[in-house]
């Protein structure tokens, strides 16, 4: 109240900030949480795509769920997918952009040239894969070859098709995290690093080690979270290259969900699947940041 009568404007200024940002707000429950809520509710239910009529279910779906094979084998194959893609495409992309910025001269093209898998349609690009893992004429299994290993059918084989597409993801995102590193390196200060030298530890690993780690710590933050939220939502090169074959090797949440809800007409089935989809995406997203959150130096 004090603070009001010496400023008997700032009230005003508040309604007119929060009129001014009804609309926004608005919006975003109308396009983001208002679907949310609506999957959540149809989750309950035993509605399927086309029917007049809509009856309760209550749990139903969800223990229907516990008890489906096929859903428990799509969670297994996510979590390796984003196990395998997460840590990959966040260690490659710092050494990519550690190497981006030691170059003295052409880093925009470098820059450009790493990114370039990102803002390419994926849809397009799987199908080059699709040739390069061809098992007989594939670059790579000509690589494998000229190199005296074992080759198979990448994308046929049960045993390597989830790595085949991991691959595929992490060459996709490996120019997000590198470009987002990148700013990372920028903004950590010069001067850390003089102050590093005038201490006599002006090696390259010293260097990394004692400055540019640490300081890279809210950088690392948004890079994991950023990525895995990406590797979660694995869809394209399931749907275009295996879809979710040989024998469910490559299922995914996401690929299943899409099957139930509008191949199999189950919607509400789909529904819970989405609903299982975004609360274990949220929390294991949101366990990451926090255990990387108490390491990151904010400074």
């Amino acid at each position: 109240m004090a603070e009001h009568a010496r400023h008997p404007g700032a009230r005003a200024e508040a309604i007119a900030a929060w009129l001014l940002a009804l609309p926004a707000l608005l919006l975003m429950w109308a396009m983001l949480l208002g679907p949310a809520l609506a999957v959540l509710l149809l989750s309950f239910t035993d509605w399927s795509l086309g029917e007049p009529e809509i009856g309760w279910a209550g749990l139903g779906n969800y223990l229907q769920l516990a008890d489906d094979p096929v859903f428990w084998q799509s969670l297994r194959n996510t979590l390796i997918y984003v196990g395998v893609s997460v840590p990959a495409t966040v260690g490659l992309g710092l050494g990519a952009a550690l190497l981006v910025e030691s170059v003295g001269r052409g880093r925009a093209f470098y820059r450009a040239a790493y990114f370039l898998p990102v803002a390419s349609t994926l849809l397009a690009m799987a199908l080059v894969w699709e040739f390069m893992f061809h098992p007989t004429v594939g670059f790579v299994t000509q690589g494998f070859r000229a190199l005296g290993l074992p080759t198979t059918d990448w994308l046929q084989n049960p045993d390597t098709a989830l790595l085949a597409l991991a691959v595929i993801g992490i060459w996709q995102n490996l120019g997000l995290a590198m470009v987002l590193f990148v700013a990372g390196l920028q903004g950590i200060p010069r001067d850390l690093y003089e102050a590093l030298a005038m201490d006599g530890a002006d090696g390259a690993w010293e260097r990394f080690r004692r400055v540019t780690w640490p300081m890279l710590g809210p950088a690392l933050v948004f890079v994991v979270a950023i990525i895995a939220i990406r590797s979660f939502q694995v869809f394209d090169t399931v749907a275009v290259l295996t879809e979710g074959g040989p024998n469910k090797a490559t299922e995914v949440l996401l690929h299943t969900m899409v099957q139930e809800g509008f191949r199999f007409l189950r919607t509400a089935y789909g529904a819970a699947i989405t609903v299982i989809f975004l609360v274990f995406t949220l929390a294991v997203t949101v366990a990451q940041t926090v255990l990387l959150d108490r390491r990151a130096h904010y400074g």
